[in-house]
């Protein structure tokens, strides 16, 4: 899997890549992949960059299972994912 992460400072994110960066200490019995962390291309930086991404992308039709659409935090908890402006 993957994730974005959309961190508040510049500072916090590269504290957050040091961490991430090919950790591995998952605490799972079973073998997993280490993670890579890289930065994101220069159109998909920043928050409202991502929901205007995702928001019509196919991933938000109907028949996608909640589990797999994108999922946004705030404080920790999720918020609703703003709906899609168009038919999908």
């Amino acid at each position: 899997g993957y994730a974005l992460v959309n961190w508040g400072s510049h500072s916090s994110a590269l504290r957050l890549q040091r961490h991430f960066f090919r950790f591995a200490r998952w605490g799972l019995r079973r073998h997993c992949r280490a993670c890579n962390v890289s930065w994101a291309r220069p159109d998909q930086q920043g928050l409202v960059a991502n929901i205007k991404r995702f928001r019509n992308s196919s991933v938000m039709h109907g028949v996608v299972p909640a589990a797999e659409q994108p999922l946004l935090l705030v404080d920790g908890h999720p918020v609703r994912f703003p709906r899609p402006t168009k038919r999908i």
